[in-house]
């Protein structure tokens, strides 16, 4: 029977006091609304409220995937080892993977995610390109042994997530499918009222050509991204950029000029020192590529050396300790391309390539260059693009200043192309008869980041403010007194007529002073209130509260359900 919610009876146990271990408002709001638990650090419990929003959530990415051409299935979590080493993950994936053996000394792995999985189950059933396309998903629990476990769903150990795999006989129909999940995960974002950006990411562990991640905006986010006003956006590990660089002061005739720099060791220490914007400096790293061997990396000096295009250029790379900077005869603070220790390679950033006049290090203590010129004072070994985009640098598009955000990693699509079909030799005949790798897809949402997203975007000083599509409950009725013989029976008829209407109801009938109804239903986040207080039933009125906006409008008892209905249904998803 389709009834209403009681408060007395639900289990929300909310706390009055913010969590001390709690930094985020998402993770603040939904331990105080009594919504999740924590069992050990990155370990959640999904209390009766979250599971509610979760499942509602689930319901918009299975809507969207189906109507896209996708089919649910469910795999197991548990992965064999053998799957792994045959696709060459298992020793490359690092700690995150989750490793477990049983009784017979077999080792698996707890699925992060599930390419290999999938690809072996499709091998050997899909033999022809008539069969394709095909994509298949599944909801289901994830497992990723994270260094630090914090923000409460942002960055879990164990966490739902939808992940999708698509297998097509080209690239050209692989493409289709992802621009396919492009709009599904659009539709998903838009659905779930989250504001979200579309950017071109890195591909990381999963692989593949290419790949693009929906960040919902947030400056609690950890994700740092650039944007333009052309439509370009990429997250900071992928993003490129035009890049304006200064030249240093001019010297005698531009020739090179040694300057000492006593107790100037940093680039900001160095810009005061010359007066100069830190632009017009050049900043040295340091490092040890993949192979073993040292390599000084150049990039201007308003710049940070980008992580992930480095090593996509130098392997598994490590930054110089002291003891191995003096091992390679570097000068830690006057490092520079002039000058440089046999053996060492010189990498610049691309976007010096045609400055003069580089303030470097000498190479020497205490010393730095002015007028340095490359190719005259010294030959980079190669170009590369290693410096991070910042807001500022010019759209690789358009030109345009970029602009800069924090977002929140909520859903990621990749091209893999055969990278998996080709690692597990999983193949089909073609129309002439001849065997080929699938062209596959792999598309994920963090369906419990999906709802610390909403959280972060939908909330204010007294809590939570649900968009109905993702909302518990969509209304809260508040019955002030419940022993009084006017106020308890307009608040039950109310319910009542909300039921019939279809609109999912929470009565607060606890015996509570107004005040902590009040600011118990701020909290929850409810969409809409219905307030019944003694004076306004005696004069056949009840308050009606918008959560998101805070107004409120007396309406005749009579008339409050029929239009909290009509503002209700249009909002659902």
């Amino acid at each position: 029977m389709n009834t209403f919610q009681r408060m007395s009876a639900l289990y929300a146990p909310t706390l009055k006091e913010d969590p001390a271990d709690a930094d985020l408002a998402s993770h603040r709001l939904l331990l105080r609304a009594g919504m999740i638990r924590k069992t050990a650090a990155g370990l959640y419990s999904y209390l009766p409220l979250a599971w509610r929003s979760l499942q509602k959530i689930e319901a918009i990415v299975r809507d969207e995937m189906d109507t896209h051409g996708a089919q649910e299935l469910l795999m197991p979590i548990l992965t064999p080892a053998e799957l792994w080493e045959e696709s060459g993950r298992w020793d490359v994936y690092g700690p995150e993977l989750m490793r477990i053996s049983d009784r017979h000394e077999r080792a698996f792995a707890l699925g992060p995610t599930h390419e290999e999985t999938i690809t072996d189950l499709v091998k050997g059933e899909l033999r022809s390109y008539k069969q394709l396309p095909v994509n298949l998903y599944q909801i289901q629990d994830k497992f990723r042994d994270e260094l630090r476990p914090r923000f409460g769903l942002m960055r879990g150990r164990e966490f739902i997530m939808k992940d999708a795999y698509s297998f097509d006989a080209d690239v050209e129909g692989m493409k289709r499918t992802y621009d396919q999940m492009y709009d599904a995960y659009s539709g998903v974002c838009d659905r779930c009222r989250i504001q979200a950006v579309p950017v071109d990411a890195d591909s990381g562990q999963i692989g593949g050509s290419g790949s693009i991640e929906f960040m919902a905006l947030s400056e609690s986010g950890e994700a740092s991204l650039v944007y333009c006003e052309c439509g370009y956006a990429a997250d900071e590990e992928a993003a490129t950029a035009l890049i304006t660089v200064t030249d240093g002061p001019e010297t005698h005739n531009h020739e090179l000029e040694l300057l000492d720099t006593p107790n100037v060791h940093t680039i900001d220490e160095l810009a005061a020192f010359l007066d100069v914007p830190a632009s017009s400096t050049r900043k040295a790293i340091a490092l040890v590529d993949g192979e073993g061997d040292p390599v000084v990396c150049i990039i201007p000096g308003d710049h940070e050396l980008n992580e992930i295009k480095a090593e996509h250029a130098f392997g598994s790379y490590n930054l110089m300790t002291d003891e191995e900077l003096e091992s390679f005869g570097l000068y830690k603070g006057c490092i520079g391309p002039v000058g440089l220790p046999e053996g060492i390679r010189c990498i610049c950033d691309i976007s010096l390539k045609e400055s003069l006049n580089w303030v470097v290090g000498a190479n020497k203590p205490e010393s730095h260059y002015l007028g340095a010129r490359p190719e005259r004072d010294f030959t980079p070994d190669a170009w590369e693009d290693l410096a991070s985009a910042q807001a500022g640098d010019g759209c690789p598009v358009c030109g345009k200043p970029l602009s800069a955000a924090r977002g929140i990693e909520m859903g990621q699509i990749f091209q893999l192309g055969d990278k998996y079909s080709r690692a597990l030799n999983a193949t089909f005949l073609d129309k002439d008869g001849k065997e080929q790798y699938f062209q596959m897809g792999c598309y994920g949402i963090g369906v419990s980041r999906t709802l610390a997203a909403i959280v972060e975007q939908h909330h204010d000083d007294s809590g939570i403010a649900w968009p109905v599509s993702v909302a518990p409950f969509e209304v809260e009725v508040l019955a002030l007194d419940i022993n009084d013989d006017m106020v308890w029976p307009a608040a039950m008829g109310v319910c009542d007529q909300l039921v019939d209407a279809g609109i999912q109801t929470l009565l607060d009938d606890r015996k509570e002073r107004p005040g902590v109804k009040f600011n118990d239903a701020d909290l929850l986040g409810l969409p809409y209130q219905i307030i019944f207080g003694k004076r306004a039933v005696a004069n056949g009125v009840c308050e009606l509260k918008d959560r998101a906006t805070g107004e409120r409008t007396e309406l005749p008892i009579a008339d409050v359900a029929a239009h909290v209905a009509s503002l209700v249904i249009p909002q659902r998803a």
